[in-house]
Order: structure tokens, then C-alpha cells, then sequence
């Protein structure tokens, strides 16, 4: 059977995602990996204008929407901006929910992209059932980052960008939220570089969609509890959880403690402000450290949105 994400629809993508997002710094960092004892390659993709990876998906799906058609999303914060930045390109009315509790500087970032913010519900699970019931009473198109193929198809050409390197990674860790990202870069690395071994990356915290991926079933969790809000899912995406089939070699989950150590050691050594969940494939690493050593392992930085406040206190 067909996968729902194809490397072929990847490299459509690549050719049509503002350039702004694409081709993002990837480079071995030599002071994280003299400090973690492996050959450390970092993918940042915190350097455009909404400081992570989300607006290559975002922008190859509303590419390809009806022009004018307003959209409704749900969002920790970062699939707004993404959301926010390509329907403000394209002149597309869109509405974000998202959690009271939600990073006040995303949101901050989604209102002036233009996009109008629904506050709704304590973490982001309870926003996206809103965000979902409001839009079919209005009989308005919801987009769900990771059900929606175009988030993962625009994900996966960080993938390609990985390769364009020649020397093939041994490990890849990919934090995992609803998978849109997993999956897509996933694919691709499966397809072109199949001995590249995948891990799969959680706060412990928020486990759900490793534990469904583990027990073959939807598992849900009534609350979640990390700072890692970017990956913290307690309702999967059963869609998503199809699509990581036969993609995923490992699975990884870790405590606070240890990501806020991940992001100290990002920002001693790479000088990079990177958010929890962009933070998790080095905390894999200094979590497990004999599991990687001597390795050339990669990881994506797919995020660097913090508060004043949380850089104070994290950094």
C-alpha cells in the first residue's frame, strides 16, 4: 500500500516553500560533540522569521488552498506563527485556538501576523476540540498539523537537506509531537538512507504518542506535565500513528531536568536559544551517552521561541 507521505511529493514541496524556510545552517558542532563524545550534527532550523521549522509545512499547505478560503487551526504556538505567516502571504483570513496557558510571546506572534487568537481549555488538546467544533458550526476548513499530509510532506524536505551532505548520519533524533515532523523526515530517510537509524524523541512528561506507537493502540492521557509544550501531545493523531510505521528504530523519553540541561549545553557551545522541545535530540544523547559514542548522530533544532522570563530562568 501507498504511504500517505512520499518522498516524491517531499521534493514537490521543496520547489514550492518560501525559500525563507528552506536550506536552513546545518553543521557539526565540534565543542557539543567534544562535551556529549559523539560527532554531533545540528540542523537549526530556528533562524527565519518565526524561529522554527513549522513554516515549510504550513506554507506548502496553504499553498495549495483555495485562495480567500478562511482557515482554523489549533496550535501550542508554533503552527500558528507558521499558519499565521503563510496565510498573511496569500491574504487568507485564519483563526488560531490555543491553550490559556499557552507561550505568551507565540502568541503574541501569531496576532501580529494577523492571525485572530481563540483562547480555549488548559493544554492544546482541549483548544483543538474547540478549535475543530467551531469550525464545523461555521462550515469553515480546520487544518490539523500532522493529520493534514502537506505538514508532514513540508517537514520532510528538511530530510533532503540532510542528505545534500553526502556523509549519511548513523543516528537521527526527531522529537516527536503529533508526528507531522518525525514522519516526514522520517520517510525520506527511510527511502534514500535506509541504514540511518531513526529515534523518536518525547518528554517524558507527555508520552502518548510513543506509548500508542509501543502498544499499537491510541493511547491517551488525561493531562501532560513538561516544559517541552512544542511536543506535548496527550490525544495522538491515529493518522499519524499509521504513518510511523516502519519508520521508527528507537524511542527516547526524558525528564525536564535533563532537556533544560540539553538547552544549557545548545546555548554554552552553539551560542543557539533553542526551546524545550527543539532541545530533546541532544538531551537523548546526554541521557544515553554510551549508546552514541563515536557516532555521527544528527539532530533537528526545531524550535527557539522563549519567553524573556524563560530565558532568564532556563539559560
Amino acid at each position: 500500500m501507498t504511504p500517505r507521505i512520499t518522498t516524491a511529493r517531499v521534493v514537490q514541496a521543496a520547489g514550492s516553500i518560501d525559500p525563507v524556510f528552506l536550506h536552513s545552517p546545518q553543521f557539526e558542532c565540534e565543542p557539543l560533540s567534544a562535551e556529549l563524545g559523539v560527532r554531533l550534527l545540528l540542523k537549526v532550523e530556528t533562524l527565519n522569521p518565526i524561529r522554527c521549522f513549522k513554516g515549510r509545512g504550513a506554507d506548502w499547505l496553504v499553498a495549495q488552498a483555495p485562495d480567500r478560503t478562511p482557515l482554523v487551526c489549533a496550535s501550542a504556538g508554533n503552527f500558528g506563527q507558521a499558519m499565521a505567516w503563510a496565510c498573511r502571504r496569500r491574504g487568507i483570513p485564519l483563526t488560531v485556538y490555543a491553550a490559556t496557558t499557552a507561550n505568551p510571546l507565540k502568541l503574541a506572534r501569531m496576532r501580529d501576523l494577523g492571525a485572530t487568537v481563540v483562547l480555549h481549555g488548559t493544554d492544546f488538546d482541549a483548544a483543538k476540540h474547540e478549535a475543530r467544533r467551531a469550525a464545523a458550526a461555521g462550515g469553515t476548513r480546520f487544518v490539523e498539523d500532522g493529520l493534514d499530509v502537506e505538514t508532514a510532506e513540508g517537514a520532510g524536505t528538511i530530510a533532503l537537506e540532510l542528505l545534500e551532505r553526502g556523509e549519511s548520519l548513523q543516528d537521527l533524533l526527531i522529537p516527536l509531537g503529533n508526528g507531522a515532523l518525525l514522519n516526514g523526515v522520517a520517510r525520506v530517510m527511510k527511502d534514500r538512507s535506509p541504514a540511518t537509524r531513526v529515534t523518536a524523541v518525547q518528554a517524558a512528561g507527555a508520552p502518548a504518542m510513543l506509548e500508542s506507537l509501543r502498544q499499537q493502540r491510541v493511547v491517551q492521557h488525561a493531562a501532560i506535565d513538561t516544559i517541552a509544550d512544542g511536543i506535548g501531545v496527550r490525544v495522538p493523531i491515529p493518522q499519524a500513528l499509521a504513518d510511523m510505521q516502519g519508520l521508527v528504530d528507537d524511542g527516547v523519553l526524558l525528564d525536564d531536568a535533563t532537556i533544560l540541561a540539553a538547552m544549557r549545553l545548545i546555548h554554552r557551545h552553539a551560542g543557539l536559544v533553542v526551546e524545550p522541545s527543539g532541545a530533546v535530540g541532544v538531551a537523548a544523547v546526554l541521557e544515553r551517552p554510551q549508546r552514541y559514542e563515536g557516532r555521527l548522530v544528527g539532530t533537528i533544532l526545531c524550535g527557539g521561541n522563549l519567553t524573556e522570563a524563560q530565558m532568564r530562568e532556563w539559560l
